[in-house]
């Protein structure tokens, strides 16, 4: 029974990261069609990462190692909590406090590798991307409460969330919290980084931010965490307002169209600040989350 856990867990940790790398190659293209432009094909993330990890890499500090693991095992931690069409790993009813408790170690590790390297680009990335984390973090709790608030007896556990949602697409979340649903997707272009919320890279300010001095196998880290942040970030919008997914390929073909869907409205917006970014998520997020978890509390 250990070993089949085992291999399982190793499966979705792969699967994180095959099709995490797979929707960033669709977005790419998506960008190069709004762009007018062909654009790469939709393999060229995996190429991008076995090119990182066949390359030389330089380390400034052992400490750029251990960063990189932690971020990318914490981060596949979490992916092995996040139900796919109902299936997980290992028994468990889908903790989103531990995922949530989780996904920060992401930005965390990175935070310990790039602080190594002292390029003072790197610290400005890494203390954009904490800041901007705690933008989008409590609106998203918010919205969480929201859901509990609706279940009985409350949870805050995926596989209820989405036992509650079985009733055809007019019970999903997205219909029944409306202003729910929006808050989750407004905290979500900011987990994914995309615009307004890409201040922590700002190609064009600070050279990339907190991936500036990373190259071979960290850049080819950093490309997988990124991966495994995309899978986890549309699985439990899709699990808690989309109703999860029937079947693998429905669980996918949703995420992909939430993903999408976040790389098309990047195309459209200019970069906000860092104070601008969260001051936006506090007030548009967070008080739409908090007029639905009202709503809930009084309606429900």
């Amino acid at each position: 029974m250990i070993r089949t856990h085992i291999f399982f867990s190793f499966l979705f940790a792969l699967g994180s990261m095959f099709f995490g790398l797979l929707f960033m190659g669709m977005g790419r293209i998506l960008t190069a069609r709004i762009q007018r432009r062909i654009g790469p094909p939709v393999w060229q993330s995996y190429i991008d990462v076995i090119k990182c990890f066949s390359r030389h890499s330089t380390s400034h500090h052992f400490i750029m190692d251990l960063g990189s693991m932690m971020g990318l095992a914490g981060l596949l931690a979490a992916a092995l909590l996040v139900p796919v069409a109902g299936m997980l790993p290992f028994p468990s009813n889908g903790p989103m406090l531990v995922i949530l408790y989780l996904m920060p170690i992401g930005y965390l590790g990175l935070a310990m590798g790039v602080s190594a390297s002292g390029n003072p680009l790197a610290a400005i990335g890494i203390g954009r991307a904490l800041t901007l984390m705690v933008g989008y973090e409590i609106p998203f709790v918010v919205v969480l409460l929201g859901i509990m608030t609706t279940l009985t007896p409350w949870s805050t556990m995926l596989i209820p969330i989405i036992s509650a949602q079985s009733g055809g697409i007019t019970s999903w979340n997205a219909f029944q919290m409306p202003f729910g649903f929006i808050a989750a997707l407004i905290a979500l272009q900011g987990m994914l980084a995309k615009k307004p919320f890409d201040t922590m890279i700002a190609p064009a300010e600070i050279a990339s931010g907190s991936m500036v001095e990373l190259s071979g196998k960290f850049l080819g880290f950093a490309f997988l965490q990124h991966a495994v942040a995309i899978f986890i970030e549309t699985g439990l919008i899709v699990n808690m307002f989309l109703g999860g997914g029937t079947t693998l390929w429905e669980f996918l073909f949703k995420q992909a169209v939430v993903y999408l869907c976040a790389t098309a409205v990047s195309e459209i917006y200019g970069r906000f600040r860092v104070e601008q970014a969260v001051r936006f998520l506090w007030i548009s997020a967070g008080s739409l989350a908090m007029i639905q978890l009202i709503i809930n509390l009084i309606v429900r």
